[in-house]
């Protein structure tokens, strides 16, 4: 006897929507000061000059001291585009690619984009090794994070800080750290086994991605540059947008005499690290 089978038509199913993109997490807008504005060149100056206590007695005469002036800049010279073609008819037939869908996909890349670009910039930040852990002298080791030197690497952070004189702009601001996801896992390891309740932390202290303990918040990140770490006093990393630019979309009408539109999101930004501070962040440097 042969084995027939039978041959159908069998109804499809479409979701209604473009699949969730995979956003890499961002802590840009968390850890550093971020400047919006329409001026290309954004001016800090600061005071470069620490004053001298006189002594002397009663009626007697004092000199006064001189102070400096240095300017500090972010410059906002840095372009993002993502520019995206869609054909008129694609357009009109097909429901699931709309201008809002690619709109916000590209706001979100455009944000990962602006954390690579800070967390690549660790050479502006002051290194933080296996050395600084023993002797508190950078030596360019490399530290292999673990459960068992995690902790050690939080409290060197804290104490680099003090002795750099900025534990007022620590209480003020906070302290950060932005780990890879396999080093968080070191940390929670750490964590449990010391008898912390991370998910309640994580709750209480409003973290979106990480927790806070040990008087850190404490981020991850995909967008590290490879074997580097960063952290520190928040709000030293400035990172200047270009108010006009960031977050608008434009639609351009048959761009390059193709039939369709164009459909272009921009960025324009600039790094900095505020000069009289950069004692207070850390290029933490690791081992893959």
């Amino acid at each position: 006897m042969v084995n027939t089978m039978n041959t159908g038509v069998y109804p499809e199913e479409w979701a209604t929507a473009l699949q969730e993109r995979l956003n890499k997490p961002t802590n840009w807008k968390e850890a550093c000061q971020v400047i919006y504005s329409n001026t290309k060149i954004f001016n800090f100056p600061y005071m470069a000059t620490e004053f001298s206590t006189q002594t002397g007695t009663r009626g007697s005469s004092y000199s006064f001291s001189d102070f400096t002036l240095t300017n500090d800049t972010v410059d906002i010279a840095t372009i993002e585009l993502e520019p995206v073609f869609i054909d008129r008819a694609d357009l009109a037939q097909c429901t699931l690619n709309t201008v809002v869908d690619i709109a916000t996909r590209q706001g979100d890349h455009m944000s990962e984009e602006i954390e690579a670009g800070w967390l690549a910039d660790h050479g502006s930040w002051t290194n933080f090794d296996a050395g600084t852990l023993a002797t508190g002298t950078a030596s360019t080791v490399a530290i292999t994070v673990s459960a068992n030197n995690i902790d050690d690497i939080i409290r060197k952070v804290k104490t680099k800080i003090g002795e750099a004189n900025g534990q007022s702009l620590a209480d003020r601001d906070g302290i950060f750290i932005v780990w890879r996801y396999k080093d968080l896992e070191e940390l929670e390891k750490f964590a449990q086994a010391n008898g912390f309740t991370l998910a309640d932390k994580a709750l209480k202290n409003g973290i979106k991605t990480g927790y806070h303990f040990m008087g850190v918040d404490h981020y991850v990140s995909n967008s590290h540059t490879d074997n580097h770490l960063c952290g520190g006093v928040k709000k030293v990393c400035q990172i200047g947008i270009l108010k006009s630019t960031w977050g608008k979309v434009t639609q351009t009408v048959d761009p390059n005499m193709q039939s369709g539109v164009g459909v272009v999101s921009r960025a324009d930004y600039g790094l900095n690290v505020k000069a009289a501070h950069g004692a207070i962040v850390f290029d933490i440097i690791c081992n893959a």
